[in-house]
């Protein structure tokens, strides 16, 4: 008799995906209180990039966990880019809130800070200045920002995925 499966790779990575979701939110409001965001320190988003990692490697090895120590390839990925993905569009939402309600020139701020650092440098004239923030103008923009974030989420998502269910793979014997 084969046995049912009541967890979906779904499920997991959606729980882990708004665990993800929770801690980029976090540190993105410690770098805007302290002003870290403004001064352009990107240590904290390091720490993230590990814990992402982390947590789709820790979401996989929970669906395996809580499916009789089985694990395919395609639950695998199933369950590590649902994670990723759930994280990217919590955070669009967030940014979506941040640049349109709480802080509405925020975008411009961090624009005039970064024109401000890379005049002060002396490398570069006004018009390379320009034309290097032209790209950082559609960044700032929080629906395309957030479309790069969730396709980059995506990416290593399923990067990370894939590198665990190579891992962990364990499949179920046939029954007869």
């Amino acid at each position: 008799m084969e046995s049912q499966n009541t967890i979906s790779p779904g499920k997991v990575g959606l729980n882990y995906g708004i665990y993800l979701g929770l801690i980029i939110i976090l540190i993105q409001v410690v770098m805007y209180v302290t002003g870290m965001a403004l001064e352009g320190v990107q240590w904290p988003m390091y720490i993230y990039y590990v814990i992402f990692a982390v947590l789709i490697f820790a979401a996989v090895k929970s669906y395996k966990q809580k499916n009789a120590g089985f694990l395919t390839l395609s639950e695998a990925l199933k369950t590590g880019l649902s994670a990723a993905a759930i994280s990217a569009v919590i955070f669009l939402v967030y940014n979506v809130l941040f640049f349109y309600i709480i802080e509405p020139g925020y975008g411009e701020m961090m624009l005039d800070v970064a024109r401000d650092k890379m005049l002060e440098d002396g490398n570069m004239t006004e018009d390379q200045v320009e034309m290097a923030l032209s790209f950082s103008k559609y960044m700032i923009n929080p629906f395309i920002g957030g479309a790069f974030w969730i396709a980059m989420s995506a990416f290593f998502g399923l990067i990370y995925s894939l590198i665990a269910g190579a891992i962990w793979k364990q499949q179920r014997p046939y029954e007869a």
